[in-house]
């Protein structure tokens, strides 16, 4: 048996400082050819390894490094390559063409993975499909990898994950693929066979975190059949099914039963999986013990943890235990060592992803060896954690007063406003809007000059005089070509906003934020999530000066544009020391202050978005009640203050609407805009099918990939639109905000949207 002691589940790929996005970026605008980009990816791939063989991990994966996304590579990797892309013969340009589509094709769907903010391009999938198995990128990654000392492991996703998060082109009724798996299953067991070439002996990781889901569960007399044949694909492989982001009992108890080597349970979101030990022991299975959070960047209590894995050995043994990280690492920042700004209080109570091996390195030393066997480094770590841990329950900047009090007061907040058809027809009669009225999501491109005159001001290059009047002349210059295009609800083009959430944050009481602290969202973009350390409130109104300016300019509706507590929440690291619920109502009294000030200064349309709000969903539906409830309470306490003229907008990024039409429906924004453009009319059906009566304004094109959709295709668009809802439910925009395009794609796709418009206003006679 191998006797490695500590494993990494997967590791962040876009780079400490972002090489790889600038790389992506670069190539993607013709400045660089496709040689340079692989250059840069060797020299991260070899320097992660290297980080991770430093810190003493056992085991290291290969596989885990994507250019756009391992759904993606998993899809390359099996040859299940979509029908419409085979007309492509270069494989990078098809593989770039399937994430972000060219000229001449749209891009595959895109979602969240679970119930992260990272996005994965969904599998499309029909009966019949041919495969092909290429192993040259984990070929060359496995080599590599030895050469570099470390000791591989092959990441790949599972069957079962694959399908249930693919869809039907052949179907449009399934929910998933899964009615395929014995189709897919001998490419699966032709992968495996291929992969056992690379070595006398591989150890692979199959990534199956379906089986923490209420899917998962109806899958679990499927589990056993197919995993005794995966295991016994080829005897010299050594495979473990790793699950994470819950628990995973139900699946366990028939994966124990297979051939495989070992199962890896999430202990830090999935405390349940204790329940699962039994079996694991029974059957003699090695353990891959996640207990290093892979979701948050609060330094482990290492003292907590080992009292954890002593309750876990208990019952299987430490001879059988590996330590591991609860998911991969993708989901934290890189490593505190270039945070200069950030206060050495709270840097202390941190740990993002070197760091975090580094705890997982020590963690193994106390529980396989003892306090004693540390040397005088890990002695003074240990001390060092112990001290951030108890220093963090006692500060004074977590708790604020004025918060409490106003907290006390909650429950007065928590309702709806009045009914809808009598705020409707209000909205209607103040802005006598027309049926299919055109509008954008929020933001529009963040050019390089844009960025430059934030970083000028930031670093004190300029004053806030000469900032403001900067920031002034991108809007002004943004709401003429809203009006010479002919939009008929306007926006401001947030120009002073880094980030949605990070904008926000930083004018927050409570909240840090990292110079680094990047994290992948999809392809080559990353967000840098704020750190919630402490309660919550607003010193000072944060957008009214921006937004009045952008309405003075213009006779036409201007939205306010705020982003949602509940988004707020899932889109930050946010402190563990009290329930989420608590830090969302903190921060939806925020909001509201805010949305009560834009209304106060004249603003009528008032955008809360809520992009974030299905992927903080539990993964298990007896879990999702309390969700719901506190995330549905915070939209209105954020909201229930707008007076009923004043109309309340949000947005979500592309979700499965079907399960959580209810909860659309009863946050009771007056219109809520949705990412649509991927999938046509079937999500507005979820919609139609539903009764749903507010306005909506599903997205007629993609802002995710860099193509021009022409005047014909978002008529069609339109027209599917109008299939499932009359004209005057709906609203006209893209499917996102546009800050990450460029205004050479964003001017032409907006013009043909109004012509579109216009176009099918004229065919009904509007």
């Amino acid at each position: 048996m191998q006797t490695f002691r500590t494993w990494v589940t997967g590791f962040a790929r876009i780079g400490e400082k972002r090489e790889l996005k600038k790389a992506l970026e670069s190539y993607w605008k013709g400045e660089s050819d496709f040689q340079a980009l692989e250059s840069v990816a060797d020299e991260l791939k070899a320097r992660h390894w290297r980080y991770q063989k430093e810190a003493g991990i056992g085991m290291v994966s290969v596989g885990d490094f994507s250019y756009y996304d391992q759904t993606l590579d998993m899809i390359e990797t099996l040859g299940l390559i979509p029908d419409r892309f085979k007309d492509i013969e270069d494989p990078v340009a098809r593989y770039f063409a399937m994430a972000r589509g060219d000229a001449d094709h749209t891009a595959m769907e895109m979602t969240k993975w679970f119930n992260t903010n990272y996005h994965y391009i969904v599998p499309e999938m029909r009966k019949g499909m041919a495969w092909r198995i290429d192993t040259s990128r984990i070929e060359a990654e496995y080599r590599a990898a030895k050469e570099a000392g470390v000791t591989p492991k092959v990441n790949l996703i599972g069957p079962f994950t694959l399908l249930a998060n693919a869809k039907r082109t052949d179907d449009l009724q399934a929910d998933d693929a899964l009615g395929l798996l014995e189709e897919i299953l001998p490419a699966y067991e032709a992968l495996l066979i291929a992969i056992a070439r690379l070595d006398e002996r591989v150890t692979v990781q199959i990534d199956e975190p379906i089986f923490v889901t209420d899917k998962g569960v109806k899958l679990t007399l499927l589990i056993e059949r197919v995993y005794n044949r995966l295991a016994q694909a080829a005897s010299n492989l050594d495979l473990y099914v790793v699950t994470y982001f819950d628990h995973a009992s139900e699946a366990v108890a028939r994966l124990a039963r297979t051939p495989i080597r070992g199962i890896g349970l999430d202990f830090i979101h999935g405390p349940e999986n204790l329940d699962a030990l039994e079996a694991i022991a029974l059957y003699g299975k090695r353990l891959i013990a996640g207990v290093i959070d892979g979701r948050n960047i609060w330094v482990s209590d290492l003292e907590a943890k080992l009292t954890l894995l002593e309750k876990i050995a208990e019952k299987v043994g430490k001879e059988r235990m590996v330590l591991s990280t609860s998911c991969s690492l993708l989901h934290v920042p890189y490593t505190l060592k270039y945070e200069e700004k950030l206060d050495d209080e709270i840097k202390s109570w941190l740990a993002f992803g070197l760091e975090k091996l580094d705890e997982l390195s020590l963690l193994s030393r106390l529980f396989f060896d003892g306090p004693d066997a540390l040397d005088a480094r890990e002695a003074m770590a240990y001390a060092k954690n112990r001290e951030a841990n108890a220093t963090r329950k006692v500060s004074k900047r977590i708790f604020d007063e004025a918060v409490r009090t106003r907290m006390a007061e909650i429950e007065a907040l928590k309702l709806k406003r009045e009914p809808f058809q009598e705020r409707i027809a209000a909205q209607h009669s103040r802005f006598d809007y027309p049926p299919l009225c055109i509008t954008t999501i929020g933001s529009f491109p963040q050019t390089p000059e844009v960025r430059s005159v934030r970083r000028d001001f930031k670093k004190g290059l300029i004053d806030e005089a000469a900032y403001v009047e900067k920031m002034r002349g991108f809007i002004a210059e943004c709401v003429a070509f809203q009006e010479e295009i002919g939009l008929e609800v306007l926006v401001h083009g947030e120009f002073e906003r880094n980030d949605m959430v990070e904008y926000f944050g930083e004018q927050l009481c409570g909240v840090a934020f990292s110079e680094n602290g990047w994290v992948q969202s999809y392809g080559s973009r990353c967000v840098k999530p704020p750190i919630i350390y402490g309660d919550v409130s607003r010193p000072a109104p944060m957008t009214v000066e921006w937004i009045t300016y952008a309405q003075s300019l213009t006779e036409k509706p201007m939205k306010g544009m705020l982003t949602g507590p509940v988004t707020i929440l899932n889109w930050s690291f946010v402190r563990d020391d009290q329930p989420r619920s608590e830090t969302c109502y903190q921060i939806a009294l925020a909001i509201r202050d805010e949305v009560d000030d834009l209304q106060k200064a004249g603003i009528g349309m008032i955008q809360v978005d809520e992009a974030a709000f299905k992927e903080g969903y539990p993964l298990r539906d007896a879990d999702r009640p309390a969700y719901e409830t506190f995330a549905l309470e915070s939209f209105w306490i954020t909201t229930n203050v707008a007076e009923r003229e004043t109309q309340i907008h949000t947005h979500m990024c592309y979700s499965d609407f079907n399960d959580i039409i209810e909860t659309i429906e009863a946050m009771d924004a007056d219109v809520i805009s949705i990412e649509t453009a991927r999938s046509g009319n079937v999500l507005l059906r979820v919609f139609k099918n539903h009764g749903y009566e507010k306005e909506i304004g599903p997205g007629v094109y993609d802002i995710h990939s860099p193509r021009v959709p022409s005047v014909e295709e978002i008529e069609k668009q339109i027209e599917a639109l109008l299939e499932v809802l009359p004209a005057r439910q709906l609203w006209i925009n893209p499917d996102c905000g546009l800050k990450t395009r460029r205004w050479e794609e964003v001017k032409p796709s907006l013009k043909n949207m109004v012509e579109a418009t216009r176009n099918v206003r004229r065919k009904l006679g509007l």
